[in-house]
């Protein structure tokens, strides 16, 4: 038993031990995640703070959802992460683990926790006493130029700050801060854009989240040492699948209520989410695919001033099939038809028989159909005129 216990089993060729222990933390802190936020998400809309009301806001259908997803999100998350690095720390300052986790890949929880929590911050402030006079960076930038101090330009103020904030705690150069920083507040930015549609931040961070876990995964096997079966080797593919794991886990859990349109990110999940994204990009990526990123999120942020992501969406068929995917069918177009004399073409009235004849019965009600087949039935009215 002695002899088994010398034997060097990372360095066996075939062994994948090492890649199962690196992903055993990922998959505990998802499923984690999403646990926390479901049980913050049910025990705020149970005990809302200030009341139901103040949480409630009219959707693009209409109807009335709740904010409290933002919240519970971002709860759910930092719970998630700060649990699973307190069980991780023991682990991390035994020597053998100091040589397989090294400092950078090791999972940190403050700075993932200052972002998300100081970008819900910032975006409660956003939803709750908002007015929506002002949007965009134009809008909000263009009402400071006037004196005007918007809670969208406090938020966006806010952003750069906790993004600064969490992108010191990681740590770096200078130049790895800068970019840090603008990684962080300029994601959270980015993704409060794509939130006009049920479940399409979550949708466009998933997909961010898997670029970071794949981005993450080249990197470190191009970094790693020849020992490719070493735990090492394989902490460092699944470092960004680590870091995305608290965010995404908790925003998937809430994505069916985001879905039936039950809840909705506003300002404070989007932008906590975006911001915890940033942090994970920031921990995992090497510089050069840092400022990839960093250039692309200020091009769509510049982008959105002009070009409205609806409308790009909505015509390409590949990106209008994900954002419907998963969501209800569009609202049908129904006139609203008011009670009394304007209630719709009365029978008899041939102004109103002649709109009716125009609009065809699908825009009428049962009575208003039957009068209409009725006219366009009547005897003569298709004769001759020669």
């Amino acid at each position: 038993m002695k002899g088994v216990a010398r034997l060097s089993l990372p360095a066996r060729p075939g062994l994948r031990l090492p890649r199962r222990a690196a992903a055993s933390p990922a998959t505990a802190r998802t499923a984690l995640a999403a646990g926390a936020a479901l049980g913050a998400y049910a025990a705020l809309r149970r005990y809302p703070p200030g009341g139901e009301k103040t949480w409630t806001r009219t959707n693009h259908r209409g109807e009335t959802v709740t904010l409290l997803e933002g919240p519970a999100l971002t709860a759910g998350a930092v719970a998630a992460q700060v649990i699973t690095a307190a069980v991780a720390a023991p682990r991390a300052r035994r020597p053998m683990a100091a040589q397989d986790y090294p400092e950078r890949l090791r999972p940190v929880a403050s700075p993932l926790a200052i972002a998300g929590l100081g970008a819900v911050a910032f975006g409660v402030l956003d939803d709750l006493r908002g007015s929506g006079r002002r949007r965009g960076l134009r809008g909000h930038l263009g009402a400071l130029a006037h004196g005007e101090i918007t809670t969208g330009t406090i938020k966006l103020a806010g952003l750069a700050a906790t993004g600064l904030g969490a992108a010191l705690l990681e740590g770096g150069e200078p130049a790895d801060v800068a970019v840090n920083a603008g990684l962080i507040a300029g994601g959270a930015n980015l993704l409060n854009l794509f939130d006009l549609r049920p479940g399409r931040a979550i949708k466009a961070a998933a997909l961010v989240a898997g670029m970071i876990a794949g981005g993450s995964a080249l990197a470190g096997g191009a970094a790693a040492s020849p020992a490719a079966g070493s735990p090492a080797a394989g902490s460092r593919r699944l470092a960004g699948l680590q870091a995305v794991a608290a965010p995404t886990g908790a925003a998937l859990a809430l994505l069916p209520e985001d879905l039936r349109e039950r809840a909705m990110l506003g300002d404070a999940g989007a932008n906590a989410l975006g911001a915890m994204l940033g942090v994970a990009a920031a921990q995992t990526l090497p510089r050069s695919a840092r400022i990839g990123l960093l250039t692309g999120t200020v091009a769509l942020t510049v982008a959105s001033e002009k070009v409205s992501f609806t409308r790009v969406i909505e015509a390409t068929p590949p990106l209008r099939w994900l954002d419907m995917l998963g969501r209800r069918p569009a609202p049908s177009v129904a006139p609203v038809v008011a009670s009394g004399a304007s209630a719709g073409p009365a029978f008899g009235d041939p102004t109103s028989a002649e709109a009716a004849s125009t609009t065809g019965p699908t825009a009428l009600s049962r009575t208003q159909r039957l009068a209409w087949w009725v006219r366009r039935r009547r005897p003569g009215r298709h004769r001759r005129t020669n």
